[in-house]
């Protein structure tokens, strides 16, 4: 039997085994954390950059259970509101660790957490000049998804629903046509509830999934988890199988050429 090629993800000149993102916030522990990452066989996590510890020694720090020597980490800008805190805190980070590749996210509304596009369109600008590698969570609007490939972005990353709200995909049509259209990676962030929403994530072709909450807040976030991480390589798979074609009409399982 043929042995397949390796499946490799590749970001911004990264190369990762996993397909699967996973975040650092809402655990009860920085133990619990490192647990829930290592059954998610993960290569890369994002780290708040406003809300982790990941350089204060004097209090439980990150890095201390999670060594960025084996796994990357991608600095983003969750809580941020406008461009200026952005480019601040990403800038900070370049400073402090030396991170040059980020994940962008510019809030605009506190209940729903969407993106303000339009401030986060110019941040990428900025930071694409400035050096980074901007991996940019965005609206499910193609013609934006666009617009910030255009300007540089190294990913993009569009809703599938609500950040945190656990909802599922609920716009694959769009998400589909961000897809096919573009060059650079698509992994869907923020709205996945659980496993199966990634499997018909990467079914329809999605290079990535990002998860947090999904896996920080389930009742056993570390055997979610692994549900996570066999949900991505399941649906990529299926993706690289090829689906059969969808019939309005029964077909036979058994032809009828031949039939006695």
């Amino acid at each position: 039997m043929a042995k397949l090629k390796k499946d490799i993800l590749k970001v911004a000149g990264k190369s990762l085994k996993s397909r699967l993102i996973v975040g650092t916030g809402k655990y009860k522990s920085f133990t619990e954390t490192a647990k829930a990452i290592e059954a998610a066989g993960a290569d890369m996590v994002t780290v708040a950059v406003r809300r982790v510890n990941i350089l204060d020694k004097k209090k439980p720090i990150l890095t201390d259970y999670l060594d960025p020597k084996k796994i990357i980490f991608l600095p983003n800008t969750a809580g941020c509101y406008n461009s200026k805190e952005a480019l601040r805190t990403l800038r900070l980070a370049r400073e402090m660790g030396g991170w040059k590749l980020v994940k962008l996210e510019v809030l605009g509304d506190k209940k729903t957490l969407y993106p303000n596009m339009i401030e986060t369109i110019e941040s990428t600008k900025t930071l694409v000049k400035e050096g980074f590698k901007v991996m940019v969570y965005c609206t499910d609007d193609p013609l934006l998804a666009k617009k910030l490939e255009d300007n540089g972005a190294s990913a993009i990353m569009p809703l599938a629903s609500p950040i945190g709200s656990g909802l599922g995909l609920q716009n694959k049509v769009n998400i589909s046509l961000i897809i096919k259209q573009s060059k650079v990676p698509v992994i869907v962030d923020a709205g996945i509830g659980t496993a199966s929403d990634a499997t018909i994530a990467m079914e329809m072709g999605c290079d990535g999934v990002l998860i947090n909450s999904a896996i920080a807040n389930a009742k056993k976030p570390v055997l979610m988890a692994k549900a996570f991480k066999d949900a991505v390589i399941s649906g990529r798979n299926s993706f690289l199988a090829g689906r059969m074609e969808k019939n309005f009409y029964g077909l036979p399982s058994t032809p009828f050429k031949g039939k006695i």
